[in-house]
């Protein structure tokens, strides 16, 4: 493999040749850092990058042992989670130079395992609406969206194999679509959030980034433990329910384009094809992760709420303010209702494996005031159910785009064997080729 290829390669690809000692970590971490210093200065990815770490880390483990399933395999961390080595200051102009103690638990089980922390991509402020400086790789006129924007960009400009991220509303998929690469949120609670600035107590989940779902399964079995979510594993096609959602009126030519080209490719190959058949309040799921999240969201940043009021941005104090309007006995009524369509969600998954959803209005936004709307994402996040966005497709402007594919709970390790059974259909051999500079 070329030397010029490595940052265009997949995690898991690139893991099996640093285990065989086909490749050196040190080599790795120097491509990387190379792309790195093309990009970054238009697309402003990172909030920092720790090149001489870095490389004294791939020494050490070039000198040694096989580390883990991770071992040599660069990651970028969202600026929302805690490293003990790094600044993390969580989007916010409040916690400029701060340095947590300890890193988060997803941080540790990576370094655990073998990989090697590049730097902390840029997050919007605490995961919320504010943007930062990050630029859409395929064109930097357009938002790359957020929450993790740093992470997403950072892996389709190729100056990352995989990174790090959290959703609570629609922060891992919806950036995923927008840079064109492979996004998945785990199930609510699958990995531990310690460590990660919390947003909304019932509602925050890491997930991460990838060029390719075999890349996103391989960090998704190091992280949980579950040795079924490993890549390789073949499976049956799936029985797939088609669930435009009741806001795919919102939906733009784009997305609609996208819909048509993965159902003509899918459906004649699926075990079943049918539309789903939603519960009539289902609906009501988008509204009501909003405002649980302004609630949680108000009581998660008291402090910064009570003593830098003044440094908060204007979007995030509108937040605040719906969230202290609703009180905790509405929260509660709100929570019961979510619970209250559990089960009938979960019984579509009885003629169902997998359902096909939008992941997002269209591409990606002109203007980086924004980083769009996440209102495909929030019924599913508000249930906790584990998604991938499947990046096979590219708009009339020829930004990319694709569709999610929505799991059971618990069913994480067959949602991603799944996708990737999608994707071997929607782009069969396709890897995430950085885009052309600007």
């Amino acid at each position: 493999m070329n030397h010029d290829d490595l940052p265009s390669t997949g995690a898991w690809a690139l893991a099996q040749r640093l285990q065989r000692r086909e490749l050196r970590a040190e080599t790795l971490v120097r491509a990387c850092l190379e792309r790195i210093a093309e990009r970054e200065p238009l697309l402003q990815a990172f909030a920092v990058v720790d090149a001489e770490g870095a490389l004294a880390q791939a020494r050490v483990l070039d000198a040694g042992a096989v580390r883990g399933p991770l071992h040599g395999l660069p990651l970028g961390v969202k600026d929302l989670i805690d490293t003990a080595d790094l600044p993390t200051a969580y989007g916010s102009p409040i916690y400029a130079g701060y340095r947590p103690r300890a890193d988060a638990a997803v941080v540790a089980l990576c370094r655990e395992a073998g990989a090697i922390v590049l730097g902390k991509t840029v997050t919007t402020e605490f995961a919320t609406y504010q943007p930062g400086p990050t630029r859409n790789p395929h064109n930097p006129g357009h938002t790359p969206g957020g929450s993790s924007s740093g992470s997403a960009a950072a892996v389709a400009a190729g100056m990352l194999p995989l990174a790090l991220g959290t959703q609570t509303a629609g922060s891992v998929i919806r950036p995923a679509a927008f840079c064109g690469v492979v996004g998945f949120k785990p199930g609510f609670g699958r990995l531990p959030r310690g460590g990660v600035k919390s947003l909304a107590e019932t509602l925050d989940t890491v997930g991460f980034f990838a060029r390719g779902v075999a890349d996103a399964a391989l960090l998704a079995a190091v992280l949980t433990g579950d040795q079924r979510l490993m890549p390789g594993v073949d499976t049956a096609a799936p029985r797939l329910g088609l669930c435009p959602t009741p806001d795919w009126s919102l939906a733009d030519a784009d997305t609609r384009a996208a819909w048509a080209q993965a159902l003509a490719v899918l459906a004649p190959q699926a075990a079943a094809c049918a539309d789903v058949v939603l519960p009539a309040d289902f609906a009501a799921l988008a509204p009501l992760q909003k405002s649980l999240m302004a609630h949680e969201a108000a009581r998660a940043l008291a402090w910064e709420r009570q003593h830098h009021a003044a440094r908060l941005s204007a979007p995030l104090q509108a937040l605040l303010a719906e969230g202290l309007a609703i009180s905790g006995a509405e929260q509660a009524g709100m929570r019961a209702q979510v619970q209250a369509l559990r089960r009938p969600v979960d019984a579509l998954f009885v003629n169902h494996d997998v359902l096909l959803a939008p992941s997002a209005p269209g591409c990606a936004p002109a203007g980086l005031q924004s980083t769009g709307d996440p209102v495909f994402c929030r019924p599913w996040s508000a249930l906790g159910l584990p998604c991938v966005h499947l990046p096979f497709a590219r708009g009339a402007g020829g930004l990319p785009l694709g569709l999610q594919l929505v799991g059971r709970d618990g069913d994480d390790h067959r949602l991603l064997a799944w996708a990737a059974w999608a994707m071997q259909r929607l782009a069969p051999g396709a890897t995430v080729v950085p885009p052309a500079e600007y």
